[in-house]
């Protein structure tokens, strides 16, 4: 098989209907429902089989988190923005994915599979991270099944070994991700629509929904009682993803500063809310333009849809221009295919986690605020 890198093909809305059309869209969101369907009534801790593949890719996101600890933020106190040491971290994880990978997948696998992995740690030059990002992690991870390093048989510890947060000391990806944000002081990734349900992320809730499907006492009400929320967030992803809100920003109640949150906990049931997720997720995340058009397909993740972009010619965006080819117009850059260039990614938005750490750095009894506060 002849392996590409990942390139962009999402551009216009017509690109982006011809995806939710495809095949590759098919096995994407389905391979996300099959890792749902795994872990429902299932704690974080149980005790499921741990291939010797998945703990090959543990032991690399334990090899990340000791170079972020290797790799300190830069004297950046005045600024609540991302840390630029979170570029050198990216570097270091892109120019090492031969190594990370050998022996666990093909070398000629390895620029494709690799370019998914860094892809899914956040935006090099803009220092955010969104739900884009961490879909392209779900994109890595189909990839290894379709390369045979996973199978159906891997999907539980897929989900709670690999995937969302422990209180254990073995890394998994979410909470490699919540060490990045807390060091680097990553921003969301923009702030018109595109937007996790925590400011970063959206599966977590997804999956940990599915976690407590049959409760027989924690009920979708229960993530507004913070003594529940404490006792049970180490088992239970939901309301680990809820701990951590309350830890980020406590100074409001859920429904001032998660009112989404807050309105999912009025359902009856927990099979309500992960319906009710996975639905918002097709429709939020993946049906959304400022989100899909970063997202990138290759040979193992194949559409042939939309129009193919060159790599070189994105902005701090991510986003592909051209020059334009008359030499009687101006010598600047349009959008591809002549279109308006997209506001997508909104206004640089400080990390409300950035707040939490400045109050610590100042000694404050209070978080430093927001500019929306």
């Amino acid at each position: 098989m002849e392996y590409t890198i990942p390139i962009k093909r999402i551009v216009t809305k017509e690109d982006l209907d011809q995806f939710l059309e495809s095949n590759a869209f098919n096995e994407y969101i389905g391979y996300v429902e099959r890792l749902n369907d795994s872990i429902k009534n299932l704690k974080i801790d149980s005790d499921i089989h741990v291939s010797k593949n998945v703990q090959a890719i543990l032991d690399i996101l334990e090899t990340l988190s000791a170079w972020v600890k290797n790799i300190p933020p830069v004297e950046n106190s005045k600024s609540r923005f991302g840390n630029p040491a979170f570029k050198t971290f990216y570097e270091k994880v892109k120019d090492s994915a031969a190594e990370l990978f050998r022996n666990l997948i093909p070398d000629p696998a390895i620029k494709e599979v690799g370019k998914y992995f860094y892809e899914s740690f956040g935006n090099q030059k803009r220092i955010d991270y969104g739900t884009g990002h961490e879909a392209n992690f779900v994109a890595f991870l189909l990839c290894l099944e379709k390369l045979k390093v996973f199978d159906e048989t891997d999907d539980q510890a897929v989900v709670l070994r690999i995937f969302i947060m422990s209180m254990s000391a073995c890394r998994r990806y979410i909470q490699l991700m919540r060490q990045l944000q807390f060091d680097y002081w990553l921003e969301p990734a923009g702030s018109h629509g595109v937007w996790g349900l925590d400011d970063y992320h959206f599966l977590p809730f997804l999956f940990g929904s599915a976690q407590l499907l049959d409760h027989k006492y924690i009920k979708p009400k229960s993530i507004r009682d913070v003594d529940t929320v404490d006792a049970f967030s180490k088992s239970y992803m939901y309301l680990a993803c809820i701990h951590f809100i309350n830890t980020v920003k406590p100074t409001a109640s859920l429904r001032w500063h998660s009112p989404m949150l807050d309105d999912i906990s009025a359902c009856k049931t927990w099979a309500k809310v992960n319906q009710g997720m996975i639905k918002m997720y097709k429709a939020e995340v993946l049906s959304k333009l400022p989100i899909m058009q970063h997202f990138m397909f290759g040979s193992l993740i194949h559409f042939e849809g939309g129009h193919p972009q060159s790599e070189g010619l994105e902005d701090e965006c991510g986003h592909i221009h051209e020059k334009k080819s008359s030499l009687s117009e101006p010598d600047d850059n349009v959008f591809a295919l002549g279109q308006e260039y997209p506001d997508c990614c909104g206004i640089p938005v400080p990390s409300a986690i950035a707040a939490a750490a400045l109050k610590n750095l100042n000694g404050s009894s209070k978080p430093r605020p927001l500019p929306f506060d």
